[in-house]
């Protein structure tokens, strides 16, 4: 079982963000910046091969709806999305990286990011 699904299942702590049926969204826990969110659908698909249409649809959706709440709330100047597969792919579990970009670089810690964004 892969670190995501640990998650998903509850096993591991994260700081979730938005979870509905699903897919579930956390931040990053090494951020490439605050508000570094992976979208991870909560069935396990391996990469964007395996994901069938109609959930990689989903999570685009989702991303576009937390991509808004990143920039209102956090007040970035971008967003990037980002998604690896095959040897590029660090965890072998489908998830889409939503990654704020600012003029300024600093990184905060996640905790103090999620009580920013939290609702």
């Amino acid at each position: 079982m892969d670190i995501f699904c640990k998650i998903i299942k509850g096993d591991i702590p994260s700081y979730t963000v938005y979870e509905d049926d699903i897919v579930k969204v956390i931040l990053d826990v090494n951020p490439k910046s605050d508000g570094h969110s992976l979208v991870i659908p909560k069935k396990h698909y391996k990469d964007l091969f395996d994901i069938p249409s109609d959930a990689l649809n989903y999570v685009m959706e989702i991303s576009k709806k937390i991509s808004k709440i990143l920039m209102d709330k956090l007040g970035c100047d971008g967003i990037t999305l980002m998604e690896n597969n095959g040897i590029s792919q660090e965890v072998k579990h489908f998830h889409l990286h939503i990654i704020p970009v600012y003029e300024d670089k600093n990184i905060s810690k996640v905790e103090d990011v999620y009580e920013r964004i939290k609702h």
